[in-house]
């Protein structure tokens, strides 16, 4: 026994490491296709072996993959940290429990139909009504960084990913099972012909299909230039060393020379980073100090538009409170605060969006009616106002529009993890895609470069340019296949002046969503109920 357990660590440490490599390495994707074998594999010989708390074991994988692949998240947070990595791998582990327990009702391959449906429901509920959120390891964002392998995104979205890892993974391990169990030799010729064709279908075919997309596609090609300004600026110490002022008048003199350089006055877009300024009030932005200057600055360039980040506020005035995360001011004065993005031009018109997909915790309170309790609570401990953030998002995604009429999405910094949210900005008309972020909380660390390859697979979803401005980077020109055609250097100031091409057309993933979560949720709900009955009716004698 001892030396089973022995090698049943080895395997989960197996399917820890090579679940993170995809993450961390670019060209091991693949890996991801067979990570999860060593964990069933374990499974099969602990329950071989009559081992019954089996928990430990895939807990300390899940636990393993996460914090290989998540650790940085530290740098930003250390409770946060702990947090994520320990109750992200908690659910991942429930899950797999879920699925030992399904063994002890279903027989055969229907356990394993379950398990995947299982993960696979869990991600799109994480991805679409979770307001505790943390999407970063779905299994399919581990092609991200070799985009050329899963042009077929653009039909299924990254769950289709997901999908395609349970199912090789699922296939790899049903015939290793088969070899070990003899059961293979069982088989005639034509059966066994049959099943070894049929694993390399499903694991090449997908390749073969999307290598060939890759090749052949065409862009849509009516472009647009835009010019992507990355000041640099350390967010722990953006307002202790510099005023607002001062932070305008540095980025102002990045683009100034670029623009003074135009000799037409076509389309433009200038991109600035999230969350760049800190004075705009909702409903008075053109009072902004911040808003004002740059507007005279584009007024010298007709064509030119601007589009920046802003952490806003808004003033409601109410004898109650009108929300769970507004604070008081004043005498029946309430504040609320966005995370928002604002498009202008020479002529001072705007419009402005407010991130609705927040990172939990650090800008947005989960379930309100119950965490603001406790978050006052800890706040008095403490001897602040509050702990946890209290942005609120917009409940419908809209574009911003350029001065000549032109949507464009603005996914802000977290938004651009999520897929299917992404959509609604092309469903509204968006004809290009832009992220504005700040990725250095984190620091130089694997974050920042997996958060810049989770923007290709947007570009292949939805089949748009995406211009992408990062406050220490990377900023970057993603094409309509995700290639990153022109990117800055990290934490360095820099600015990339260059086109993108805007597009019109819908993907399929675009026009009918998530059919491969949706699917999965089916098959979930369905075997879920058919376990509880055969829980609750007695297997007869």
């Amino acid at each position: 026994m001892k030396g089973i357990k022995k090698n049943i660590w080895l395997l989960v440490a197996a399917t820890g490491l090579l679940m993170s490599l995809p993450w961390l390495v670019k060209g091991t994707s693949l890996l991801a296709l067979i990570a999860l074998v060593p964990l069933l594999w374990a499974e099969k010989m602990a329950s071989g072996a009559g081992i019954k708390r089996f928990w430990p074991y895939h807990y300390t994988a899940f636990v393993l993959w996460n914090a290989l692949t998540t650790f940085w998240v530290w740098n930003a947070t250390a409770g946060g940290a702990v947090f994520a990595i320990l109750a992200n791998a908690l659910q991942m582990s429930l899950i797999f429990g879920a699925f030992r327990l399904s063994k002890k009702r279903f027989k055969g391959v229907l356990p394993y139909i379950f398990l995947a449906a299982a993960w696979i429901a869990w991600e799109r509920w994480y991805v679409t009504s979770a307001q505790i959120s943390w999407p970063w390891l779905v299994l399919g964002n581990a092609f991200a960084k070799d985009i050329s392998l899963i042009q077929w995104y653009e039909y299924t979205g990254h769950l289709g990913g997901s999908l395609w890892v349970w199912v090789c993974n699922l296939g790899v391990f049903g015939l290793l099972s088969a070899l070990s169990d003899g059961r293979w030799k069982q088989l005639g010729a034509k059966a066994r012909w049959a099943a070894g064709i049929s694993l390399g279908l499903i694991l090449l075919a997908p390749i073969a299909i999307s290598e060939y997309r890759f090749a052949t596609f065409h862009e849509d090609q009516e472009p647009l230039e835009v010019l992507i300004a990355q000041p640099n600026f350390d967010p722990y110490q953006k307002f202790q060393s510099l005023t607002q002022a001062q932070q305008n008048a540095i980025l102002e003199g990045q683009v100034v020379g670029e623009l003074r350089g135009r000799k037409d006055s076509t389309l433009l877009l200038v991109l600035a980073p999230e969350t760049f300024t800190w004075d705009v009030t909702v409903g008075e932005v053109d009072s902004s100090a911040t808003v004002k200057r740059f507007v005279r600055m584009l007024r010298s360039c007709p064509g030119a538009n601007m589009i920046l980040g802003a952490a806003s506020k808004e003033y409601i005035f109410s004898g109650t409170k009108p929300s769970h995360t507004a604070l008081s001011v004043g005498k029946g004065v309430w504040r609320e605060s966005h995370n928002s993005a604002i498009v202008t031009d020479g002529s001072g018109r705007n419009e402005i969006f407010h991130k609705s997909k927040l990172v939990v915790g650090v800008e947005m309170m989960p379930y309100p009616a119950v965490f603001s309790k406790v978050d006052a609570l800890v706040g008095r401990m403490l001897g602040v106002p509050y702990v946890m953030g209290r942005d609120i998002g917009q409940e419908e995604i809209s574009c911003l529009h350029l001065s000549d009429g032109t949507p464009v999405g603005c996914a802000i910094c977290y938004e651009s993890v999520y897929g299917e949210y992404c959509t609604g900005y092309v469903r509204s008309g968006a004809r290009l895609l832009t992220v504005i972020t700040n990725d250095a909380w984190w620091g130089d660390t694997p974050g920042y470069s997996q958060h810049l390859s989770y923007s290709s697979l947007r570009a292949i979803e939805t089949r748009r340019d995406i211009a992408r401005c990062a406050n220490t980077g990377i900023s970057a020109i993603i094409d309509q296949r995700g290639r990153i055609l022109e990117r800055s250097p990290w934490w360095e100031t820099a600015v990339i002046r260059g086109t993108v091409n805007l597009s019109d057309r819908q993907t399929f993933f675009v026009r009918h969503g998530d059919i491969p979560g949706r699917i999965s949720v089916l098959v979930f709900l369905l075997l879920a109920a058919l376990l509880l009955v055969r829980f609750i009716i007695p297997k007869e004698s």
